[in-house]
């Protein structure tokens, strides 16, 4: 599963396999983060636009698990990403 998370000119994508933490898949500024959403967008992926969460989640290396600190707001993003998809945990979105 791939969520993503944006703000203006600011984008970063989570990777979430139903077995271990939540990595960082992408991250840009300014036209990256454009193609990201693009991306999402063809792929329909969902977007959610957290600004403090995506700067805190563009300080990671790429491939990099989230940090326990995070877990409860990236759940709550990836749980966003199953309702619009109308899908539960362990299903591939």
């Amino acid at each position: 599963m791939t969520d993503l998370v944006q703000t203006p000119n600011k984008a970063v994508a989570l990777n979430y396999d139903g077995v271990c933490a939540p990595t960082l898949s992408a991250k840009g500024t300014g036209e990256i983060a454009d193609e990201i959403i693009a991306l999402a967008k063809e792929y329909d992926i969902p977007i959610r636009e957290e600004p403090d969460l995506v700067d805190l989640l563009a300080k990671l290396k790429l491939d990099e698990e989230i940090p326990r600190e995070l877990y409860v707001a990236v759940a709550e993003t990836i749980a966003f990403a199953y309702m619009l998809k109308g899908k539960v945990p362990g299903q591939t979105l």
